[in-house]
Formats: structure tokens, sequence, C-alpha cells
């Protein structure tokens, strides 16, 4: 006669915690927290600062008050903010190529190896960036003066009369040669550095078929550095309309020439510092900021679908 025994109870181990968050996940972000929080206060915090005080205005009766989209509506319809505007569209569409076609140009003849004491050249080119725009505006303003500059120095020692290069028609065309004097070497840079990095391959291939030196360029050398150039006329475009030294400075020569909304950053600034009209200015600096994001991310995005 057999017994039965009892069942025996199956013991279940415990279900396995789920694993703790492991230290090393938070590495990356010591790493970036200081980015993070730098980014946030010095870039974040103002734009958001500036929307919350496009928002408002300082009336004489009522004080602070909300107006909504009242200040963005003034200033499109603005006609000094729409001729600034102008102004450095004009200064853009001339002052950019030119500055981008001649660093191009000192690049390509620095990477041939065919230059003479090309490290000499390099350096030469490259240092009026390292000059302050304030000096470098200075530094022209003295040799554009017709009573105490260089200009009038050539008058008196010749007895000719050159064209005033601060008068109102030729300001423009002034500001463009300082800057294209202090950023030539700058974007030399970058094209120079995008050339070294090109394969041999390349070259060795064009040479194999029987490319010339201006084949080698326009088939291998430029499309190779589009990204370059993409990056140095994303960095031109938003320099142009950010342009606020050169007049400035050089408004204490020329009263006359250059007005104080003769570029919208100029405009900004004196409404906000001198007008006091601190809500309408920041109605007019975020309007010209997302301008200046539209035409950057345009250029890129045509730029990116060439290159693929």
């Amino acid at each position: 006669m057999t017994t039965l025994q009892p069942p025996v109870a199956v013991r279940r181990s415990p279900a396995p915690s789920p694993p703790k968050r492991s230290r090393r996940s938070w590495t990356g972000w010591g790493f970036i927290g200081p980015f993070v929080l730098v980014f946030a206060l010095v870039f974040l915090a103002p734009i958001v600062y500036s929307v919350y005080l496009s928002l408002f205005r300082d009336q004489l009766i009522g004080g602070t008050t909300f107006v909504g989209l009242d200040n963005y509506e003034q200033a499109l319809k603005d006609d000094q903010f729409w001729a600034s505007l102008g102004r450095v569209s004009l200064f853009l569409a001339v002052q950019v190529p030119v500055m981008l076609g001649i660093s191009l140009l000192i690049a390509l003849a620095l990477d041939s190896g065919r230059l003479y004491g090309k490290d000499f050249f390099r350096i030469a080119i490259f240092l009026p960036y390292a000059v302050p725009a304030v000096v470098a505006t200075l530094m022209w303003g003295f040799m554009y003066g017709t009573r105490f500059g260089l200009v009038g120095d050539i008058n008196e020692a010749f007895g000719i009369t050159l064209p005033d290069p601060l008068s109102t028609d030729l300001v423009l065309a002034s500001i463009g040669n300082i800057v294209t004097w202090e950023f030539v070497g700058y974007n030399m840079l970058i094209f120079y550095a995008a050339l070294r990095v090109i394969p041999h391959s390349l070259y060795e291939a064009a040479e194999i078929d029987g490319a010339g030196q201006f084949r080698v360029i326009t088939a291998v050398k430029l499309p190779a550095i589009r990204g370059a150039l993409v990056i140095a006329t994303i960095f031109s475009i938003i320099g142009s309309f950010q342009l606020f030294n050169e007049p400035n400075i050089l408004r204490q020569l020329a009263r006359n020439a250059i007005t104080t909304d003769y570029t919208p950053n100029f405009y900004t600034y004196s409404l906000s510092f001198n007008g006091q009209q601190h809500n309408y200015s920041a109605a007019v600096a975020i309007i010209m900021g997302l301008i200046t994001m539209v035409i950057a991310y345009v250029v890129q995005l045509r730029g990116m679908r060439k290159e693929a």
C-alpha cells in the first residue's frame, strides 16, 4: 500500500528588480551640463525675455501695458526699418560675393604649391582678422579722412580731389571695404583647410584623365569644398545682417551720411538706448532675427541639396 506524499512547495525566486541607473549614464550630462547651462543663460534666456518685452509697451497713461502683436505690426509698417534692411541687403549682395571670391582665389593659390613663401602670405592675409573691429574701423576711418587722413594727404600732394569715401554715396562701399579687409583671411583659412583634406587619389585620377589645372579646380576642388563654401556663406550672411560696429564708429566722421537707422542693428540700438523704446526695439530685433534665420536656412538647404 502506497502512501501519498504531500506536494512539495516550489519556491519561486523573486522577480529581478529593475537595474538601477548606472552612474555611467550621468557622465555625459556632466560633460554637457556646463554648456547647456551657459547656453540657456546667454542665448535662450535673452531671446525669451526679448519676446516678452516685445508684447508690452510703455505708455504715458497706464504705464507698461500688454499690447500683443501691436509692436510687430508697427515694425512691419516702419519705413526706417525697411530702409535699413534694404541697405544691408544691398551690402550683402555685393560685399559677400566679392569677399568670398577673393578668399577662394587666395586659398586656391596657396593650395596650388606654386606660390613662393606661402606660409608668409597665409599669415599676412589672416593677420587683419586678429585686429579688433573697433581698431580696424578707426584705422580705416583715419585713412578715409579728406581733411586729416590719407585721402586728404593725397589730394594735397598731387593737387587733385579724390571722391570722399565717407560721403553719402560711397560710405556703404567704404564699410564694405573695411569688412572685406577684416574677414578675407578668416574665410581664406576655412577654404584652405578644406582644400588640404581632399584625398590625393582624386588628383591622381584627374591627372590620368589628362585634366588641366583649371579643370582640376572646377571638377575636383570646388565640389570637394562645397560644405566649406556653404558654411562661409552662412556666416557672412549672418554677419552682414548684424552689421553694427563699423557704421557706429564711422558715424562720428560722417554724421550726414550715416544716420541712427543706417542698419537694423544700429536702429534697434538707437531705439533702445537713445529713444528709450525698449519694447519696440525688442520687436524689431525679433523680426530681424527671424529674417536672418530664414535666409540662412534657405542657403543651407540649397547648398545641401546641390551637395547631395
